[in-house]
């Protein structure tokens, strides 16, 4: 054990000291998927002190193909993923202290996790958590970093209260979603590529060295060999509701939230999204349509099968998850088709 991070410690801008940091740091990771999990174990490995891992989710098949901590057994008992990624990473490393979170990250849990960390990692599977993630950083000032991909694209961009744009300054910049990997795919290059974006801008920060932080929005596409960095420091807005100077945090009020309801007497559960939405419905039905399943279109919905729920898509942006009254099971449906 002595030697055990020899050769971290070898890498001089860690070094010994840089290592006894790192041992004393606590990251809070949100989504146990593929990139969540592949940050958790390069964190562990790296010797973190302490990893909280939030995720709503259970261990399914097709998450073997990219979500590195997971086995079959796994997935033939459906374990949540937090206690599936606790139980793989202790058997890496048992010196570090894991929490496991079976919840949806809701404002007040991560208000509630913020307070006690010093980096949130962006794992998550939909753009409202991380404009609340966004918000959340700002108020506490811890930093964080966002990352996502789908297909063979992925991008990443590290967040610093008081030194860099938030996200809602990079809004017309930063993709908003729309592809999911359950719609278009995703390959386990793509993923491996932004966690190790991510882990190295997190070493970073948990060793202290901020100068040799990227201060780029990264992107690329592996498949169409396409890679780019953007330099967006005059991006930084000081009218900006999250980190500018009158900051409202917008996303952490109710009213800027994902509405859901259950609906009487009818398993199903409405949800309607945070901002004014318009769903082009024809581009909608050819991205389902490759999925299998039935997808049927009026002028005024969409409809769609995926047994043994139906998800039927209005033009304002509502949505209506039949087969469930669950609302947890309804956002993750929601956010797994629609992003």
């Amino acid at each position: 054990m002595n030697n055990r991070y020899s050769r971290q410690e070898l890498f001089l801008p860690i070094g010994k000291d840089g290592q006894e940091r790192i041992s004393n740091k606590h990251v809070l990771i949100i989504g146990a998927g593929a990139l969540g999990s592949g940050c958790a174990e390069a964190l562990v490995r790296a010797g973190i002190g302490q990893l909280t891992i939030v995720d709503r989710d259970y261990v399914e098949w097709s998450n073997l193909q990219r979500q590195q901590l997971y086995s079959e057994d796994d997935a033939k008992n459906r374990i949540p993923k937090a206690i599936a990624a606790k139980n793989r990473l202790i058997a890496i490393n048992s010196s570090v202290v894991i929490e496991p979170i079976i919840a949806d990250a809701s404002v007040v849990e991560l208000e509630d996790w913020a307070k006690k960390v010093d980096l949130i990692i962006d794992a998550t599977d939909n753009f409202e958590t991380r404009m609340i993630l966004n918000d959340v950083s700002q108020k506490y000032s811890v930093p964080w970093i966002y990352g996502a991909c789908v297909g063979s694209y992925g991008i990443s961009y590290t967040i610093i209260p008081e030194k860099t744009p938030c996200l809602s300054c990079l809004v017309e910049t930063v993709p908003l979603g729309g592809l999911t990997c359950d719609t278009a795919g995703i390959i386990s290059p793509a993923v491996n590529m932004v966690v190790s974006y991510q882990i190295s801008e997190a070493l970073k920060i948990l060793v202290g060295d901020l100068d040799s932080l990227r201060n780029k929005l990264v992107s690329f596409d592996l498949w169409k060999n396409q890679y780019s960095a953007i330099q967006v420091d005059k991006l930084k807005k000081e009218d900006c509701p999250s980190c500018g100077n009158e900051r409202t945090y917008p996303y952490l009020s109710f009213e800027n939230q994902t509405k859901t309801v259950v609906l009487c007497g009818r398993d199903s559960v409405q949800i309607r999204p945070s901002l004014p939405t318009i769903r082009d419905l024809e581009a909608l039905e050819k991205v389902f349509a490759k999925q299998g399943g039935t997808v049927l279109r009026n002028p005024f919905l969409l409809s769609y099968n995926v047994e043994p729920h139906r998800l039927v898509v209005f033009k304002d942006g509502r949505v209506l998850v039949h087969g469930t009254k669950d609302i947890s099971e309804a956002k993750a449906l929601y956010h797994r088709y629609l992003g």
